[in-house]
């Protein structure tokens, strides 16, 4: 069998041909030829660039629909830096400890802490947050935790304020100092984005602890969702204290931001035997309650300081059989 010594025919293109011959360099090595520092540099500047956008655009909420993050609460632009002390002296005598009762809704803690943590900087209220982070494997108690907060808060502050999680105020002329008249509450029905009658006490509640002991504290009896709150309405009528609310506020609904998506993360609602039924506890409060603290860290999320509580609620089966899941 005979071969040929002919070499197989190689296919050029014009320009090919030409750089080969002449030694220009093809465009694919440019990046291993021509990288210069002022390329670098240009590269760089383009990323940041990009990225301080990308930042822009999160803050802002445009990429709230993206496909895939719109479980994701938006991130609200943050206020206007103020300095970083919680506990300069000279923004008055009153220090307050905010209770953030708590559970697994950590997205929108990223969001609240460094929120907060601002906006009371720059109205100048002392303050130190605290997150009940409730980490037994019953329903979850908000009046209990709230309870462990004050319990928990030190001596180092004289007032609390109840505070959701999910509740962002918006109107810079919202009040959250002292409640020296009363029980203060700021998240009133006719601000509030979603409940207005007129006996709501939730969302956001300022009382002196003074005040707070003489309400026994709140109820342990509510586990899972809600009426825990209706029940401590009538606690502050049965300690005679008269309930103040925000005036001369022309910011409606509009006033707080509401952060919780239900589609993303459903309220646990079930009602379980006696449960189903509404009643008002005249005996529990602090003076039956029953928590272990697991741990006790104090952290930094986003520059902002805050301590979170490792909490187990004990729950007497006898007495509420509805804290358990089952």
């Amino acid at each position: 069998m005979m071969y040929s010594s002919r070499r197989k025919p190689v296919l050029y293109f014009k320009d090919d041909r030409r750089s080969e011959s002449q030694g220009v360099r093809r465009p694919g090595d440019f990046l291993s030829r021509k990288c210069t520092v002022w390329k670098l540099f240009g590269l760089c500047m383009v990323f940041v660039f990009g990225s301080l956008l990308w930042v822009q655009l999160t803050c802002t909420g445009d990429m709230s629909q993206t496909a895939g993050y719109s479980h994701l609460p938006q991130q609200p632009c943050p206020i206007d830096k103020q300095s970083s002390h919680v506990d300069d002296p000279s923004w008055g005598p009153h220090k307050m400890a905010l209770i953030v009762p708590f559970r697994e809704r950590f997205e929108e803690l990223l969001v609240f802490v460094p929120y907060m943590h601002a906006f009371l900087n720059k109205k100048k209220i002392r303050h130190k947050i605290f997150i009940i982070n409730q980490v037994d494997h019953f329903r979850f108690n908000r009046a209990s935790l709230i309870n462990v907060g004050f319990m928990e808060s030190g001596n180092d502050t004289d007032y609390i304020a109840m505070h959701d999680v999910d509740l962002l105020p918006q109107n810079e002329d919202l009040n959250y100092g002292f409640p020296v008249d009363g029980p203060f509450h700021v998240a009133s029905p006719e601000l509030h984005p979603l409940y207005h009658y007129k006996t709501y006490v939730g969302g956001i509640l300022l009382l002196t602890k003074k005040h707070y002991l003489a309400c026994n504290g709140m109820s342990n009896r509510f586990w899972g969702w809600g009426r825990e709150d209706d029940e401590f309405f009538r606690r502050l009528k049965a300690a005679n204290l008269e309930l103040f609310r925000p005036t001369g506020i022309t910011t409606g609904t509009k006033t707080f931001r509401h952060i919780h998506d239900p589609a993303w993360r459903k309220r646990d609602q079930k009602r379980i035997a006696a449960q189903k039924q509404f009643k008002v506890d005249p005996e529990g409060g602090l003076s039956n309650l029953r928590y272990k603290v697991e741990s006790r860290k104090e952290v930094s999320i986003s520059g902002a300081p805050c301590t979170v509580i490792n909490t187990f609620v004990e729950c007497d089966l006898n007495q509420t059989p509805w804290c358990q899941f089952s």
